[in-house]
Order: C-alpha cells, then structure tokens, then sequence
C-alpha cells in the first residue's frame, strides 16, 4: 500500500483524515455492536420465557384434547373442527432496532368465545370448549414465538456482521493507514534532511569559491 502513494505533505494530510474518519468510524460501530449485543440478550430472556410458557400451553392443550376424545370420540371432534369458519387475522409489520428491521405481528381473533367459534354450544361440551380454548392459547403463543425468534435471528446477523467490520478497521485498515502514514513522515524527514546537506554542501561550495576569488585578487607585493 505504501508503495502506492506519493510520499508528499499533502497525501500525508489526506490521509490522515482518512483514519481519523475511519477511528471515528470503528468507536460508532463498536457502539452499535455492543447496543445489538444489549437488545439480542434481552430478546433472549423473552424467548426463553416464552418458551417455557408455550410448553406448558402445549402440555395443557394436549391433555384437554386427550380427554375430549375419550368422551366425545373422534368422529365428533372432527364434525365439530370442520363448523369452524372464522380464521383468525394475522398483520404482518416491522419495528427497527439500531438500524435492523424486525417482524411485528399483530393478531386478532384467536382467543374466541364458545358461541363465536362456529361449531355451536349445544352441539358441543365444556371439554370440547377446554380444548379449542386452549389450543387457541397455544396458536398464540407460536406466533408470538415467531416474531422473537425471527427477531434473535436477525439480530444476530447484524452482530456478526458488524463485528466483522470492527475487526476489520481495528487490525486490518486502521493499522495499515498508520503504517502508510509513518512510511510517508519518514520519507519526509528524509528529504528534508538531504535537502538540508545539499544546501550545507552548496553553501560550502560557494563559500570556497568566495575565498578563493578573494586569493586571486590579492597580489603577490601585497598591493590591491
């Protein structure tokens, strides 16, 4: 890289404002990487929050389901999911965290009341509203699971990425700016002290000529 620039004050000057704009650069990546890092190991506690909560709704959806088949059969459960009409509404949106876009999904509809699920009341039982009621519990749970996930996943990547270019500008570009500059104040004082020795040199010079111009005009009897 040194190779390539002219060693000149004024390349010196651009370059130093190059790594003063790549320093400032590396410390407002830093704090994006540590602000990432901050918002993932929050998202993280909700996630595992969250996952606990859904294996439990899970557990409980499964028992309740278990014990409707038992006293309804399958036969009528089925009749009974096949009445059902309504789905609920998903609305996918974003949010933006430090500069990453992550999903925001808003749901409506999936907690229901008996009368509003399709199947009617008289022709189903309180096991059979159990575990609809919780099965819905369970679909929310996912899609809250989802947004989080997607979320951590997102994060993530911007972490690494933004880690790759911190590691980048502190031991890769940052150094070899540095170099180059040093290389260039080194070159500088070099020219600088041979043009001091050449103009010692020709000072030197001139002087001996000036002596020896004045031996000249002197005569040999000693008269000017």
């Amino acid at each position: 890289m040194a190779l390539d620039i002219k060693p000149t004050r004024s390349e010196l000057i651009k370059l130093k404002k190059k790594i003063k704009l790549a320093k400032s650069g590396y410390n407002l990546l830093k704090k994006k990487r540590d602000g990432l890092i901050l918002e993932f190991f929050e998202i993280l506690k909700k996630a595992k929050t969250l996952r606990q909560e859904l294996t439990e709704e899970y557990k409980v959806a499964i028992e309740r389901i278990n014990m409707a088949r038992a006293v309804e059969g399958d036969i009528t459960l089925k009749s009974l999911a096949m009445a059902v009409t309504q789905t609920p509404e998903i609305h996918l949106q974003t949010k933006n965290i430090m500069g990453v876009v992550v999903p925001n999904i808003e749901s409506t509809g999936l907690q229901k009341a008996a009368i509003e699920r399709g199947y009617g009341v008289y022709a189903s039982s309180a096991l059979v509203d159990d575990a609809a009621s919780a099965f819905e519990k369970v679909v929310e749970k996912v899609i809250l699971a989802a947004e989080i996930e997607t979320s951590m996943k997102k994060l993530l990547n911007e972490i690494e990425k933004t880690k790759r270019r911190v590691n980048a500008l502190e031991f890769a570009v940052i150094p070899q700016m540095e170099q180059v500059a040093a290389f260039i104040r080194l070159r500088l004082e070099e020219m600088e002290r041979e043009s001091i020795f050449r103009l010692k040199r020709i000072k030197s010079r001139l002087k001996g000529q000036s002596r020896q111009k004045k031996k000249g005009m002197i005569r040999p009897n000693g008269t000017g």
